[in-house]
């Protein structure tokens, strides 16, 4: 879904057409109780979903509803939803499909895979985990570290909240066994040199375990590229329903002590960590929210190439907002952008604002009252609130653009926020 862009005569590239895109999502059409369009500036907390997904899931619920492996007709097509289910899985994230694994979300999903991983690990074995992330790939590891006696060190962060890559160097030790980092933060917008990170834990040794929730949205997803061995992240975040994905290498899967049912069949690697029966309706609906992605990259082809394409088109939309955006926060007085400046292309355009002469909550409510929907508070990235000093209680101001937004609410978000700090 491109239209051309570019000056005359010159070789053009394809943009995102927004217009189309924002007529895919009935809530943009909203009006609030104002009368006003909203605004949603929320997305790092979960995106608004395209009218597809929502007819996906209701279409399962009504045409295919049922429990798996049975032989009639309504059965089968679930097996087949769940088996085209991981196929986009895996094309999504660059991955063997039979690395796969849905849950109820990212945080369920990395409790039962790190307590499986522990199961492997020795009394005063070294975890790593890092200041930016979100407490979902911290806390998972300091409650394993107490029951097997393991040893949690946390990598500290840049002035500006990059992860401090030399830290993380010094703190690799023959005992490290797991490097739990975030390729995205959820709170600051920094993006991780995950390469290097993914690198440097396998020269050591260790499993590199990556929380992609915040990047997968605004990035391509490929663990192949990263070289990670476990990923997480969260389809509500890219335009989904509520549900969780992982993806582990097949061989670490395979090997790696997963909690099961005794009468539970031998499957796929990926899939022995999936206790129960699944949220087959979000299934369908994280299908859609796949194809959506696809459908605003070059058509034909195979899913991944037209991934590829449309995550093209979105970074470049979203440079876009992210640079617009903060041009017009160098003018607005009593507000302090957290960490890389808007420009940058080492952020995604999840930004944390700290006032100076009110609250975080004080000034998401006045957004709020303008229809501007926008967080507050400390997103469970605990290090990164006590790291710029701020009380975990207030936190920050969180806008966070997506692929649907303009640069016409870039401008209306700043200048609400120059009215309510005036």
């Amino acid at each position: 879904m491109g239209q051309p862009s570019g000056a005359e005569g010159e070789a053009r590239s394809p943009s995102l057409d927004v217009e189309a895109v924002r007529a895919q999502f009935p809530a943009l059409r909203a009006s609030t109780r104002g009368g006003r369009e909203p605004v949603f500036v929320d997305a790092p907390g979960g995106t608004q979903v395209p009218e597809r997904v929502v007819e996906a899931m209701r279409r399962y619920l009504l045409e295919h509803n049922s429990n798996t492996d049975g032989a009639f007709e309504r059965s089968r097509r679930t097996d087949e939803l769940i088996a085209q289910a991981r196929r986009h899985a895996g094309a999504f994230v660059g991955g063997d499909p039979d690395g796969v694994v849905f849950g109820q979300n990212m945080t369920t999903l990395n409790f039962s895979l790190v307590r499986a991983v522990g199961r492997t690990l020795a009394e005063g074995d070294e975890v790593l985990t890092t200041a930016l992330d979100h407490d979902a790939n911290i806390s998972p590891w300091l409650l394993m570290a107490q029951d097997r006696g393991l040893v949690v060190r946390e990598v500290g962060l840049t002035e500006r909240l990059e992860l401090d890559l030399e830290d993380l160097r010094r703190k690799l030790t023959g005992r490290t066994r797991v490097v739990a980092f975030c390729l995205a933060a959820n709170s600051v917008g920094t993006v991780t040199r995950a390469r290097e990170v993914v690198a440097m834990a396998h020269e050591a040794g260790a499993l590199a375990w990556a929380d992609a929730v915040a990047y997968a949205p605004h990035r391509r997803v490929d663990v192949g590229a990263l070289g990670v061995d476990v990923l997480l992240c969260s389809p509500y975040k890219f335009f989904g329903p509520h549900l969780g994905l992982a993806w582990a290498r097949p061989d670490l899967a395979g090997e790696l002590p997963a909690e099961r049912v005794r009468p539970a069949a031998q499957v796929p690697p990926g899939r022995r960590f999936e206790t129960g029966t699944l949220s087959h309706e979000a299934i369908a609906g994280f299908v859609a929210a796949v194809d959506y992605l696809a459908s605003l990259g070059p058509e034909g082809g195979e899913l991944a190439a037209r991934l590829t394409g449309a995550y093209d088109l979105i970074g470049r939309h979203e440079a876009a907002l992210a640079a617009a955006f903060g041009r017009r926060l160098a003018d607005v007085p009593g507000i302090a952008l957290a960490g890389l400046e808007g420009g940058s292309p080492e952020r995604v355009p999840t930004f944390g604002l700290v006032p100076t002469a009110t609250t975080p909550r004080k000034l998401a409510q006045g957004l709020a009252e303008d229809g501007i929907y926008a967080w507050d508070g400390n997103f469970y990235a605990v290090r990164v609130v006590e790291t710029l000093g701020l009380a975990l209680g207030e936190g920050l101001l969180r806008i966070g653009f997506a692929h649907y937004n303009t640069l016409a609410e870039v401008d209306r978000v700043a200048e609400a926020l120059e009215r309510l700090l005036s």
